[in-house]
């Protein structure tokens, strides 16, 4: 690990200011990924500016009726909240799903929406990744390519978002806010949050320079059946091979999002039409347009299979 600076700061405006003033600084909470990164020397930030102190660790309900949890709320806390498990349960599903209970001790919500990627190339620091490197090539291209994604890619990039959490969010329509050096505040809609890796794979967020994330907001609950399967090479401690996250209506309609498919957490609104009609979207539906790999075509079979048992227990 290289030699780094390090500051508190006792707001979300000071935290913005701070990282405005030092372009090689990165934002600290829990550090379950950023040290790693660090210790790979794939993350090289010259200064550290902890977050931890600025009270956003709080989950309260807004005026609509919904939910704020604080960019600093910790994944145990959230998981366990009662009104997440009566109201948002495939937000609690999802989060036991990931990493193991150590981690989910100090991984805060914040920190699991700006996880990055797990593929292995980009890990690998001796092969060429432009998300590590932009401009130097994709290794996983042509590699071996069986957790990566299968839609949404580009000629750049193959990989995959690793939150469970991110995904049960997009089911939810969540929203992030976050503030800016200036002091200018945005909500930003969970589907444009992430984005696509297209020409600029390193660039993954729509979050601008020293922008902070200081909560996740939840509409109001829509009730119904709330559901999240997670299939992965082994029970505990692994990313997704595919998972999904469904919010099913007594009447048929509903929200599902893909996870361990593509760059981001992905839905298909369009699909979705079929549900009230007691119909299955199909994978050729919610992932039309996608280009598998040899080594993950199956994930294609894996998502209708998941899918449709995930239908199966939320209609009872």
């Amino acid at each position: 690990m290289k030699a780094f600076s390090f500051e508190r700061v006792d707001s979300p405006a000071a935290a913005a200011a701070a990282a405005s003033a030092r372009p090689d600084a990165k934002f600290i909470a829990g550090g379950t990924n950023l040290l790693d990164l660090m210790k790979l020397q794939i993350e090289t930030p010259a200064h550290l500016i902890d977050v931890n102190g600025l009270k956003l660790d709080q989950i309260e309900p807004t005026d609509d009726g919904g939910l704020r949890i604080g960019a600093l709320v910790r994944n145990t806390a959230l998981a366990a909240d009662e009104r997440v498990r009566r109201d948002y349960a495939v937000l609690s599903r999802a989060l036991l799903a990931g990493a193991s209970g150590q981690l989910r001790n100090r991984a805060t919500t914040a920190g699991n929406l700006l996880q990055r990627t797990r593929c292995p190339y980009f890990y690998d620091t001796a092969q060429p990744c432009n998300k590590r490197e932009p401009g130097s090539g994709c290794s996983a291209i042509g590699g071996f390519s069986r957790q990566l994604a299968v839609i949404g890619s580009s000629e750049a990039c193959i990989a995959t978002h690793p939150s469970d959490m991110a995904v049960a969010m997009r089911a939810l329509d969540a929203k992030v806010e976050t503030v800016k050096p200036d002091g200018a505040k945005r909500a930003i809609p969970i589907a444009d949050f992430h984005r696509l890796p297209g020409d600029t794979p390193h660039i993954e967020t729509v979050l601008e320079p020293a922008e902070l994330i200081t909560a996740v907001t939840l509409p109001k609950p829509a009730g119904g059946k709330h559901v999240y399967r997670k299939v992965r090479d082994r029970a505990s401690y692994a990313f997704a091979l595919v998972s999904v996250a469904a919010v099913i209506q007594r009447d048929g309609s509903g929200h599902i999002a893909l996870g361990g498919v593509a760059h981001k957490p992905w839905r298909r609104e369009a699909a979705e039409g079929e549900l009230p009609r007691g119909a299955k979207p199909t994978a050729a539906a919610l992932l039309e347009g996608a280009k598998p790999t040899h080594d993950n075509a199956f994930k294609l079979n894996l998502v209708e299979r998941t899918l449709g048992a995930v239908l199966a227990e939320a209609r009872g």
